[in-house]
């Protein structure tokens, strides 16, 4: 039977929040982000473990409520998300098989649904790639040149902001890392790997409050977002 398993990159130090503290720490409604972002995934019937893959230097971790949990291994971290992402996969192996599926997911996205989770799953299990959470792109995109001075309006259909988690099988996943690797190309999610395979993955449409902890206001927003998944 083809399990379902979790990886959590979370080695990053988020400079853009421009805090000492690396943006996964950060207090979110009383808690971390990380422990926001872990609890859908850990807490998933579904979802046999997680390998949250953390700095060497992480001081942070050992004080959260998910350290030392009994469905959450820690690796060490590489010198970017995909390296992470990697030693996540590799330490999977021992006890996961290749045709088992992966979802990763970024320690700053606290705002997973777990009915986006079963979204995933539900529509990825027989996909012969695998997908991306996502949302379709609803406003008008510009590119501008160094200067940002407009040189031209995108056509927005077909644009997708793509989200996590993204879900692949473990080794189709670390043969596309492992190739992005050996050609010196630095992925900046799962699915550009994939992708470089001359593979198509699936996007699927997931709650547009899965967003990302990257500014500092986005933890405003997402304490927006954690409070309106409450009240429902």
């Amino acid at each position: 039977m083809t399990r379902f398993w979790a990886v959590v990159p979370a080695a990053g130090v988020g400079r853009r929040m421009r805090h000492s503290m690396p943006k996964q720490y950060l207090a979110l409604h009383g808690r971390p982000v990380i422990e926001h972002a872990l609890e859908t995934l850990v807490n998933h019937p579904r979802i046999s473990g997680l390998v949250v893959v953390i700095g060497g230097e992480d001081s942070y971790w050992q004080d959260t409520a998910f350290a030392g949990h009994p469905r959450v291994q820690t690796v060490p971290g590489g010198p970017e998300r995909a390296d992470s992402v990697r030693n996540g996969l590799d330490h999977l192996s021992a006890s996961a098989a290749d045709t088992d599926w992966v979802l990763v997911h970024d320690a700053a996205r606290p705002c997973l649904l777990p009915e986006d989770v079963d979204r995933l799953m539900d529509q990825l299990q027989a996909d012969p790639v695998g997908g991306v959470l996502g949302q379709r792109v609803r406003d008008t995109m510009k590119r501008t040149d160094a200067g940002c001075r407009v040189t031209a309006t995108i056509d927005r259909s077909g644009l997708w902001h793509a989200y996590t988690p993204q879900m692949f099988r473990l080794g189709l996943l670390r043969r596309a890392l492992d190739k992005a690797a050996r050609d010196g190309v630095a992925v900046t999610d799962e699915a550009s790997a994939v992708e470089r395979l001359g593979m198509q993955p699936q996007m699927v449409e997931g709650h547009s409050g899965n967003i990302k902890v990257t500014q500092p206001g986005d933890l405003t927003l997402a304490e927006f977002h954690l409070q309106q998944a409450r009240n429902h």
